[in-house]
């Protein structure tokens, strides 16, 4: 999930938490325009512009119709611009709406239900698994994608699991709430797809369903553990069948992820930490895991309430096989590829600028290539 999506998503718990003093129907977009590229390590630096626009449509159908305990969402994303990954080379990005398909997508249309006077509910629709699974809030001012998704279930499927900027039919229930315990698991259809990309949603099912179960505990210190599997096998990424088809193996991984408020005061900084971990098969992509952490630092300064500042640090953990393939190709793999990020952001009234610095090291997963350092601006207009 991209940054500019999660703060949308976070605005969409303030929907579904107002009760009956907020509107019955709700619509809220945002939109957010990079300028961003690589300054140093690259023979010739260059940058791109890009954008992101969303807008959503939350209902409570119980006020509205009377169906009680029930809710509806849904998002629209339209993506322009350029490339910027296609200037650094890296293998997980470092600006999280970039999109490798630009145009209007349906992004989200799901209803939930709640069920055992709200103690529990079920969801379905097309859906971001992102939103609700292996999600850290206080790193989501950070551009670089691995911050919002591990890029060991990021690079799994088809096509992409159902993650921003495409998403797929799924169905998830939950027991508990994440404000103090949960337990919940999703079935998603595993080639993502919407209305607006090629082919729009895929109702065959044909390449089967990745499955999601995640529990968590919200105290002092949030700490939820998750697993993920294909329910049928995916392309291995060197192994091959005697007619060279690629193999089919098992896709399938685990996370954990921890946060929790490192110093909070009254008139002084609030400071939040967060550490994720993950881990994978590590045939079906170039990963066997990866982990991130960082520090997220709001109101900054005395009399800029919106004041944040964020560091992270992260490693995409490269496979076996990505690093023979890699051989193969003539190109010597590190251990992993890994950044760190520097990024401030404040807001003046509908506006919020944002400067972002990252440091990345083995780009392209390349030992032998240079770091580089990429310096962006992000500028997001939000209508609420």
């Amino acid at each position: 999930m991209s940054s500019s999506t999660a703060a949308f998503a976070a605005s969409q718990d303030d929907v579904s938490g107002a009760g009956s003093d907020g509107p019955v129907w709700q619509f809220q977009s945002a939109y957010t325009a990079d300028v961003i590229g690589v300054v140093h390590g690259i023979d010739t630096p260059a940058g791109r512009f890009l954008d992101n626009f969303d807008a959503s449509l939350d209902g409570d159908l119980e006020r509205q119709f009377g169906w009680r305990g029930a809710r509806v969402h849904f998002s629209l994303l339209a993506n322009g611009g350029g490339e910027p990954n296609a200037v650094a080379g890296t293998l997980q990005g470092y600006d999280n709406i970039e999109v490798g398909s630009q145009g209007v997508r349906l992004y989200e249309a799901w209803i939930e239900q709640d069920l055992a006077d709200g103690r529990a509910s079920i969801l379905a629709g097309l859906y971001d698994v992102n939103s609700e699974f292996y999600v850290t809030e206080a790193s989501d001012l950070l551009m670089a994608p691995p911050f919002g998704i591990g890029s060991e279930l990021a690079a799994t499927g088809p096509n992409g699991p159902a993650i921003f900027p495409s998403t797929s039919l799924a169905a998830r229930i939950r027991i508990g709430s994440t404000d103090r315990f949960h337990v919940q698991a999703a079935a998603v259809n595993a080639r993502a797809g919407t209305i607006g990309d090629d082919g729009g949603v895929d109702t065959t099912i044909h390449d089967g369903v990745l499955y999601l179960a995640e529990a968590g505990w919200a105290g002092p210190l949030r700490i939820v553990v998750g697993a993920w599997r294909y329910g049928e096998g995916q392309e291995d990424i060197r192994d091959t069948l005697p007619g060279c088809d690629p193999a089919l193996s098992d896709a399938q991984g685990a996370y954990l992820v921890a946060e929790g408020t490192v110093f909070e005061a009254k008139d002084a900084p609030a400071v939040r930490a967060f550490l994720r971990l993950g881990l994978s098969d590590g045939d079906t992509t170039d990963f066997k895991g990866g982990w991130q952490t960082g520090l997220r630092v709001d109101s900054v300064f005395d009399g800029r309430p919106d004041s944040a500042f964020s560091i992270g640090f992260h490693q995409g953990l490269l496979s076996d096989k990505s690093k023979a393939n890699a051989r193969d190709a003539g190109t010597a793999f590190g251990d992993a590829e890994g950044g760190i990020e520097l990024t401030y952001a404040d807001t003046l009234g509908p506006f919020t600028l944002q400067p972002d610095l990252q440091w990345i090291y083995n780009p392209g997963g390349d030992k032998d290539r240079d770091p580089i350092l990429t310096a962006g601006l992000r500028l997001t207009f939000t209508l609420r």
